[in-house]
């Protein structure tokens, strides 16, 4: 699908693809594009759209180059989704020095965002590099969103793992806080690695702002992408901080279980020690000895019952007194 738009004034306006030609978009998006959509864009603006399978090379010269003075940076965006699991994957963002190409085969909403934004808001537009700093100043905004709410679900996490611990603690719900750290971990994972890879790109940008053969930084544009660098470095000692937080939570949560195996085993314990004597009473007259004076005796089974009672009793109270039980 090929979405294009172009400045209106000083706002983004979509284009009718079939009233207007590709060449007068300033930001073309390509999200799961058709080969011959690829053609269409490679033949109106005279570039190579990186494939799929280019975009998922993980080597930084595969990520980032300079081509037909064309600038092709890939990064790793998050696209989050209320019915189904968070997706992580490529963004090629292809600048020219008048327009911007977007390639990606998901769907992160900070696209979108900042397409409906830009339309409502008046903005700077005015080459491919303003409308790459506009897109990625929205997926900053997002992730950031992300570990906000990730801060807020491990507050909720931790105090369900030292209330579980409690008497009334059930052993379900260790088991759906395991669950819930490990999309956590997922999550913080996915936003770290989307933090690394725009950090990557906007580190080569502000390093090259004179580059030959291709797109590089004005002056305007240079403090707006150092204090987006800035954010990225906050950002990544939040992830890491909350790494750390996660991590912390697991271990919790594997010490409260063995804590509550502990505590079973120690109750299986104490049960075997108390029947213990009663057992070994019950053994000594069980024995088929001929003589056996108790076994005569008219209060003899009674004193052998109250015998067992007392042994078990006592280890017993022995334990609440040391308060083992």
């Amino acid at each position: 699908m090929i979405k294009a738009f172009a400045t209106k004034g000083a706002r983004l306006e979509l284009l009718d693809l079939a009233d207007r030609h590709l060449g007068d978009a300033l930001w073309i998006d390509l999200e799961s594009p058709s080969e011959a959509e690829e053609d269409a864009v490679e033949a109106a603006l005279g570039i190579d759209i990186p494939t799929r399978e280019d975009m998922q090379e993980i080597e930084a010269s595969s990520r980032i180059y300079r081509e037909s003075g064309a600038l092709f940076l890939t990064a790793q965006v998050v696209a989050s989704h209320e019915a189904r699991e968070t997706e992580l994957g490529p963004v090629t963002f292809v600048v020219l020095p008048d327009r911007l190409v977007t390639v990606h085969y998901h769907h992160p909403g900070s696209l979108a965002h900042f397409a409906d934004w830009a339309a409502r808001h008046d903005t700077a537009l005015q080459s491919g590099l303003d409308a790459l700093l506009g897109l990625l100043e929205a997926i900053v905004d997002r992730l950031a969103d992300i570990l906000e709410a990730e801060a807020r679900s491990h507050e909720v996490l931790s105090k369900a793992i030292f209330a579980a611990h409690r008497p009334s603690g059930k052993a379900e719900t260790l088991q759906a806080v395991l669950q819930r750290i490990g999309r956590a971990e997922a999550m913080n994972s996915k936003a770290n690695e989307s933090l690394s890879t725009i950090l990557r790109l906007l580190t080569y940008l502000t390093a090259t702002p004179e580059a030959a053969g291709g797109p590089c930084l004005q002056t305007r544009q240079m403090p707006v992408a150092m204090a987006q660098l800035q954010d990225l470095r906050s950002l990544r000692e939040v992830a890491v901080a909350q790494s750390e937080k996660v991590r912390f939570l697991l271990d919790a949560t594997l010490g409260v279980i063995n804590i509550r195996q502990s505590d079973v085993i120690k109750i299986f314990s104490v049960v075997a020690f108390v029947f213990l004597p009663p057992t070994l009473i019950a053994s000594i007259y069980g024995m088929n000895f001929d003589t056996m004076p108790e076994l005569s005796w008219r209060w003899g089974y009674p004193m052998a019952l109250g015998l067992m009672v007392v042994s078990a009793l006592v280890p017993w109270l022995i334990f609440r007194w040391k308060k083992w039980l």
